[in-house]
């Protein structure tokens, strides 16, 4: 059984919470200091315990040596936002070249000094293209501050202490309302967020107030794998992570969910779920459309992933009156049908679906991070009995190396293979 990490942010995400949650799952806090003591950016982390609507959790706070005298800076603050955990501060704006300098020369591992700058850039990139300037001239405002600095590489050193690559994350609840920043007055999420937020599925519930943080969206759309539903598992450890503010009917946390992954028939095994190569239970729903716009597959798309489906495939076939029509397939644990059924109703033109129930056979798969001169790509290997049968560079991961770097996106690729072969020799 392979390892799995559940990001639960039933009441958003900030870098803060997600950092309480690691500590609260077992990420050793000594360990932590001495890391983010390395970048040597006059700080303290303060770690306490606290309850948010009856839940226990961990809280962290950053603690900004400005002269003799340490002066505390809330977390949850990047940007100006108000997500109930604190409020931000108006110095500390840093360049991206700043930064990395910052973490290329502190004792992180090199994978981790790889992420994090990369996860740097990506705020950069998103502010560079919300204030049409260049990355190189962009400046991280609040979340370029120390404390914002801190959440981040602190999170990518839990990732890395952790150690597990398969990471699944829920929708985001990303609250309502608007915030003040910087360049005025903002619906949430933020422009800098909802960038961030590009392709993961998110929804408004509860207070209003800012829910999802910069730092937040930046750590969970740059560490999952997919989202949906609380994949099958058994459960080894979980960490609740506190924002500042204690929410009226909402826990506001971050919980974080580590264990074993099962397959999907695990919880109702039958004669041939009984070892390596054993059929699993699937199920089979379709839907034939003839008069929905093209442009809504994709959407209808992720909304059917975000429910849990395996797998979403589109065929054209011609129906009745010679009409050409698309055919939608999706492949689903049995326990999804109803959710996946919902979304197929709600967002396409379909007025009925079939489906059926189907065995299927996979290989093990595992994620694996290699260093290419652009930036990390993470290679999907899968095998059988142990045996490495495949191995394919990430193409999101090859894609953004490229138009870091110039190169063509087949040469990041050839590289990535270059580099895992290498690892494997």
């Amino acid at each position: 059984m392979a390892r799995v990490m559940y990001i639960d942010g039933f009441a958003g995400a900030a870098g803060d919470m997600l950092l309480g949650a690691f500590i609260d799952a077992g990420v050793p806090v000594d360990a932590l200091r001495e890391a983010l003591g390395s970048l040597d950016v006059g700080h303290e982390l303060r770690v306490t315990r606290c309850v948010r609507a009856g839940v226990s959790a961990t809280r962290v706070e950053v603690i900004e040596k400005d002269g003799e005298h340490g002066h505390a800076h809330a977390p949850g603050h990047d940007h100006l936002h108000d997500h109930g955990q604190g409020h931000a501060h108006s110095h500390g704006h840093r360049s991206l070249k700043e930064i990395a300098h910052l973490i290329d020369h502190s004792a992180l591992a090199p994978a981790s000094k790889t992420r994090a700058v990369e996860l740097f850039r990506r705020l950069a990139e998103a502010e560079a293209a919300i204030h049409n300037m260049s990355v190189d001239d962009v400046h991280l405002h609040e979340v370029g501050a120390v404390d914002s600095i801190i959440d981040i590489v602190g999170a990518v050193f839990a990732f890395q202490w952790l150690g597990v690559d398969d990471i699944v994350a829920a929708p985001l609840n990303v609250g309502g309302g608007t915030i003040d920043i910087a360049h005025g007055t903002y619906p949430v999420p933020a422009p800098a967020t909802t960038r961030l937020l590009t392709g993961v599925p998110i929804y408004s519930r509860g207070p209003r107030v800012e829910l999802v943080t910069p730092t937040g969206a930046l750590l969970v759309s740059g560490y999952a794998r997919a989202y949906g539903p609380m994949p099958p598992m058994i459960i080894d450890r979980v960490g609740y992570g506190a924002g500042t503010r204690d929410l009226p009917g909402l826990p506001n946390v971050v919980r974080l969910v580590i264990g074993e992954r099962l397959a999907a028939s695990a919880s109702a095994p039958g004669p041939s779920d009984n070892g390596p190569g054993a059929a699993t239970t699937v199920v089979k729903i379709e839907c034939e459309v003839d008069d929905m716009s093209p442009q809504l597959f994709e959407p209808a798309s992720d909304k059917l992933f975000a429910a849990g489906a395996l797998d979403v495939f589109l065929t054209a076939v011609q129906m009745k009156k010679g009409r050409p029509g698309t055919l939608i397939t999706v492949i689903a644990p049995e326990d999804q049908r109803s959710a996946i059924c919902d979304v197929l109703f709600r967002e396409t033109t379909t007025i009925g679906v079939r489906f059926e129930r189907m065995s299927r056979e996979v290989l093990d798969r595992r994620w694996e991070e290699v260093s290419t001169a652009g930036g990390s790509v993470r290679i999907k290997v899968s095998g059988r009995h142990g045996e490495t049968l495949n191995a394919v560079p990430e193409f999101e991961d090859c894609l953004r190396v490229a138009n870091a770097t110039g190169q063509p996106v087949k040469h990041v690729q050839a590289e990535a293979m270059r580099a895992w072969l290498d690892r494997i020799q």
